[in-house]
């Protein structure tokens, strides 16, 4: 089922998947990493002025790795505000999408984030570096296929 952002991207002649929508009605599309950044502009200058929030996850071990965003279309009188959710798939060996920093200011922290946890590089992102692990830490610890390191325990950590 196509819903009304999926078809005005049609009508325009961008490219992306309908995913259907999830349980609140909030469509969701897939949008090819090449892609994101042209769409992501096309998205802001089309109303979707706030980033709601931005996650990662691993859809499988050995599989793909997904970044999702959370977009809202905010606007004055309105009182249900127009959602939308974007996944881009990426494979786990190269991770790489464009950073959607410089249209949403509110990214930097949450693509820092995937970036820490599960090794997705965001291009062109002004400040991609580990922000909960330290910059030392070997692996992305929210993979599927995560190996965990042996650990010892701090003596006299006070």
């Amino acid at each position: 089922m196509q819903g009304r952002l999926s078809a005005w991207l049609v009508k325009h002649g961008l490219v992306h998947r309908s995913l259907g929508f999830d349980y609140q009605g909030i469509e969701t599309l897939q949008i090819k990493p090449e892609d994101w950044h042209s769409i992501a502009v096309i998205l802001y200058v089309y109303g979707y002025n706030y980033l709601r929030s931005q996650c990662a996850y691993d859809v499988s071990p050995g599989g793909l790795l997904a970044s999702v965003y959370h977009l809202t279309r905010i606007e004055c009188g309105i009182y249900q505000p127009e959602e939308v959710c974007i996944k881009i798939f990426v494979p786990r060996n190269n991770p790489r999408i464009p950073s959607i920093f410089w249209v949403w200011k509110s990214a930097d922290f949450q693509e820092r984030e995937s970036y820490d946890m599960l090794g997705i590089s965001y291009d062109n992102h002004p400040r991609l570096k580990r922000i909960l692990m330290p910059e030392s830490w070997i692996g992305w610890p929210l993979r599927k296929d995560y190996i965990t390191p042996n650990f010892y325990e701090i003596q006299d950590a006070h």
